[in-house]
């Protein structure tokens, strides 16, 4: 076998195992958009053909209590607020730990280190008795403060591309009498655009589908997001299964447009970060 066809074979074998991943991520997808469009009978006799007779009820029965608005105005509240957040502090956090090399800051960056290898279920517990201390517990408000221990992780994706700017930017800026406040907020954050895109994208993708705090530190139906409606679709006895995945594609179609339409920015901001410097 020449070069050239042993190239052709190595492509045609990279595209039939990327055809077959794609295939086995759209066959639940496929399954959950289609059965939003059946009934239940139509479901469980036919569960991966189209339906006999496609119907809109279940949309129109999944917004009739209001429930699902006010879920995603809830999600929506929480995610806006909580990653704004967490991108200022950990932006913040890595420009100043960039501009004071110290033992102290050092220590500070290994804490943080520490801090981001303990999963968050480790720390439910004295979470919960903390949010409740401070009557955080069942508010939008608590669980936009818990999120912003994401921060961390904010963090050390930004520290390594800030660690590439010039610092005869930086001394330049101070030549002329910035504040480093200023610095940071006129020089630094255009700078890193690159990067702090795709972490907004990435931290707005986990907060939106984020189950577990949620389910721990909400209780109240009026304030529960929109991953609690498609948990509390499952009834203990019987279930409107095409309802529940009409819930589900409800939920997944704002951070699925909201990812297609970012998709370009996570690229460059990722390639960005790699080659730069």
């Amino acid at each position: 076998m020449t070069p050239s066809q042993r190239e052709l074979a190595a492509k045609i074998i990279r595209t039939i195992v990327v055809l077959a991943l794609a295939l086995l991520c759209a066959v639940p997808l496929y399954y959950v958009i289609v059965s939003s469009f059946k009934a239940n009978v139509d479901m469980i006799t036919n569960p991966l053909g189209l339906p006999k007779q496609w119907t809109f009820k279940n949309y129109i029965d999944a917004f009739a209590d209001g429930g699902i608005i006010r879920a995603f105005a809830n999600t929506l509240i929480v995610t806006v607020a909580a990653v704004a957040l967490q991108v200022f502090i950990g932006s913040l956090a890595a420009y100043g730990i960039i501009q004071k090399a110290s033992r102290f800051t050092k220590t500070v960056g290994a804490i943080l280190m520490v801090a981001f290898a303990i999963p968050t279920q480790a720390t439910l517990l004295p979470l919960y008795k903390m949010a409740s201390a401070w009557g955080l517990v069942d508010s939008l408000l608590g669980l936009v403060v818990l999120y912003t221990g994401s921060s961390v992780f904010c963090y050390f994706l930004i520290v390594g591309y800030m660690r590439t700017l010039p610092v005869e930017l930086f001394e330049a800026a101070k030549l002329d009498g910035a504040s480093p406040f200023r610095i940071y907020w006129q020089i630094v954050l255009p700078l890193i655009k690159p990067i702090l895109t795709t972490v907004v994208v990435f931290q707005v993708m986990g907060t939106w589908n984020d189950f577990l705090l949620p389910s721990v530190f909400l209780s109240s139906t009026s304030k529960q997001t929109v991953v609690l409606q498609v948990y509390n679709a499952v009834q203990q006895f019987t279930t409107n299964w095409p309802l529940f995945m009409t819930i589900t594609v409800l939920a997944l179609l704002p951070v699925f447009i909201f990812f297609c339409f970012c998709q370009k920015w996570i690229v460059s901001g990722l390639i960005a970060g790699s080659v730069k410097g």
